[in-house]
């Protein structure tokens, strides 16, 4: 009975959580509503989601959010240097295919967001087979090393996450 009215009781708190934060004030009108929402949208979204990743690794998860809000806060300083330092002659921006070790949509989609969310780095496209993603960096002057960065920063944390 709890799972039909939670099916995903995290999403339902993130709902809340956010409903909150977009209102920019509290009240119990705003928190009754951001109730509704977060009961109203999983249950009716919880059919789309039959096989939905379990994630159970919580000090990685909380490891992972940590490194990734580091790497923006460096990312900003390194990409502001480049910006105003770094002559356009001297730029060498390039393409980065990512080989993929995980395998879940979940997974894939938490690793093109977090590379789109790193200033200097925007991730443009998944293979069909999904074995890999394609990166642009604002400058890469050695695309192995931010392949293998990528890959050691990122990916393997999330195997462990995900998988």
């Amino acid at each position: 009975m709890l799972r039909k009215i939670l099916p995903h009781p995290w999403l339902t708190l993130l709902l809340v959580v956010v409903w909150q934060m977009m209102m920019n004030s509290f009240s119990l009108g705003n928190l009754v509503l951001g109730l509704i929402l977060g009961l109203a949208i999983p249950i009716i979204t919880a059919p789309y989601w039959p096989n939905r990743p379990r994630l159970a690794n919580l000090p990685m998860i909380i490891e992972y959010m940590l490194i990734v809000l580091w790497d923006i806060v460096v990312a900003n300083v390194v990409v502001a240097k480049i910006v105003v330092f770094k002559r356009n002659k001297d730029m060498q921006p390039n393409w980065v295919a990512i080989p993929l070790d995980i395998r879940t949509p979940e997974a894939i989609t938490v690793l093109a967001g977090t590379i789109t969310m790193t200033p200097g780095t925007v991730s443009s496209d998944v293979s069909a087979c999904g074995r890999s993603l394609l990166v642009h960096c604002l400058h890469a002057p050695d695309p192995e090393a931010v392949r293998d960065e990528i890959k050691e920063r990122y990916e393997r944390r999330l195997k462990e996450i995900f998988e």
